[in-house]
């Protein structure tokens, strides 16, 4: 099955076809490469015996994790402490403060049943990413920002006495893996929440066969968004991308856009995405002289950037791994060719790009469907804030943000419920969600529609700091339904 065009630069390089196509780990490495900063094995790798992993979420701890030896797979993270929290504003800044369903009114407990994943003490939810595979820990920041979130929500509350545990588990970087992982969820865990997986699509037909819901941070092949029981907090659809970025980045050098290049990693979704960007950047007078991808196996960048220099092209956009993003700023560094405007996608925004390509990727500007990380956003500090006490060090990632919404979202509704909560009731309150923002986390977000978002910020490398310049708010714009639309 071919991959899906997703956000806004989500998927780039490393997302090759589900039918199995083969990546040296380079290539696959940029996808995860905004989690931890290093690429580290997950707990639990293997979905046939992993451990168990408790997590000292009370108010008082301070990022506590013991793991032991268990036999039946996969591996449990126990959250402690806490009692019921209901009212209240959006979560604080103060990792001591806050209220991790936003003052949620609680459903009445009475009539609640016990079922799959769910006991007298307990609600088990399950996380399948890809954790080992061609590049170890690859999606290991949505783990890690669900087991964050599970932390934070035990240290205040709980839904009808029941606290919520994670099932880790390991999708693989493989379909089979993850279909593996989804028959353990489906039989194990009540719902499984801020999944990511390159092959998602592999256990997507067992996911709704079974009803789980599956709360994922990102959707990313047709099989998997074509699950009826599947929904991500970064919602979108294929194809249809918001003009927001191009808008501004012809408000602040329309002379630049008048003379553009769209460049991207000939491999998976990338040439898919690059085109919808490309297409996007015309709808709001962009002239595109040059579309072009360039090969997985192609070393040597002066080509391009020769025809760029000859095209005299002042606007450079690029989709594809970071790997690739740093050897082309390399190429162009080298041979004094400086665009006006140099443009990357989410997948660059982190740490790790600066750390890789120091000056010559400084000024480049990227798109993202949230507020930047250091910008002071209530719900995003509290995420780097109780990351660190899941793992000390550990840097921030669009995919663990949504990851933490997705467990947000799951949370705040299963509170609602109350003894109403299902498997089925669970679903018809997703399908509802037309606008969600997780306490103001992120962008609107059309979750239950599995609709694109119109709102974005812009960051910008400066000094080797990602600032956001778009200014305090979203940049929104208009939703472009562009050729590689279903």
């Amino acid at each position: 099955m071919r991959v899906i065009v997703l956000v806004l630069g989500l998927v780039l390089s490393a997302l090759f076809s589900a039918c199995g196509s083969q990546l040296h780990p380079d290539d696959v490495r940029a996808v995860g490469q905004t989690g931890t900063g290093t690429a580290v094995s997950g707990a639990g790798a293997d979905v046939g015996g992993g451990t168990t992993t408790s997590v000292d979420g009370s108010s008082g701890g301070g990022g506590d994790v013991s793991t032991a030896g268990g036999s039946d797979g996969g591996t449990t993270s126990s959250t402690g402490g806490g009692t019921s929290s209901s009212g209240g504003g959006p979560s604080g800044g103060d990792d001591e403060a806050g209220d991790p369903t936003g003052g949620t009114k609680a459903g009445s407990c009475d009539g609640f049943e016990n079922s799959t994943g769910i006991t007298d003490k307990e609600i088990i939810v399950a996380n399948s990413s890809d954790l080992s595979g061609p590049v170890p820990g690859l999606f290991e920041s949505a783990r890690l920002a669900t087991a964050a979130y599970l932390a934070y929500f035990n240290s205040r509350s709980d839904v009808c006495g029941r606290k919520l545990t994670l099932l880790e588990l390991d999708s693989k970087t493989d379909s089979a893996g993850d279909q593996a992982a989804y028959t353990r969820a489906c039989a194990e865990s009540f719902a499984a929440v801020g999944s990511v997986s390159i092959y998602d699509a592999g256990g997507a037909r067992t996911t709704q066969e079974c009803g789980l819901p599956d709360l994922r941070a990102n959707i990313l092949t047709e099989g998997r968004a074509d699950c009826t029981t599947c929904f991500a907090a970064q919602a979108l659809e294929p194809g249809v991308i918001t003009d927001a970025a191009y808008q501004f980045y012809t408000k602040q050098n329309k002379a630049a856009t008048q003379s553009a290049a769209f460049l991207y990693l000939d491999l998976g979704g990338s040439p898919d995405l690059a085109r919808s960007f490309s297409e996007t950047a015309e709808s709001v007078g962009f002239q595109v002289k040059i579309l072009k991808g360039i090969g997985t196996a192609e070393f040597n960048y002066a080509p391009f950037v020769q025809e760029m220099k000859d095209k005299d092209i002042r606007f450079v956009s690029f989709t594809g791994a970071t790997i690739q993003a740093v050897r082309l700023a390399d190429a162009m560094a080298q041979q004094n060719f400086e665009p006006d405007q140099f443009v990357v996608t989410q997948t660059q925004y982190g740490p790790e790009f600066h750390e890789q390509g120091g000056a010559n990727v400084d000024g480049a500007m990227a798109p993202v469907p949230h507020p930047a990380f250091n910008s002071g956003n209530p719900e995003i500090t509290q995420y780097v804030q109780w990351l660190q006490r899941v793992k000390p060090g550990a840097s921030p990632s669009t995919f663990g943000l949504f990851a933490w919404s997705a467990a947000r979202l799951f949370a705040e509704r299963a509170v609602a419920l109350g003894g109403k909560l299902s498997r089925e009731t669970l679903l018809a309150e997703i399908r509802k969600v037309g606008s969600w923002t997780a306490g103001g986390m992120h962008a609107e977000m059309n979750v239950g529609g599995k609709k694109s978002f119109p709102c974005q910020t812009v960051v910008q490398l400066q000094q080797g700091e990602w600032q956001q310049i778009s200014g305090k708010g979203y940049t929104c714009g208009n939703l472009v339904r562009t050729s590689v639309a279903r």
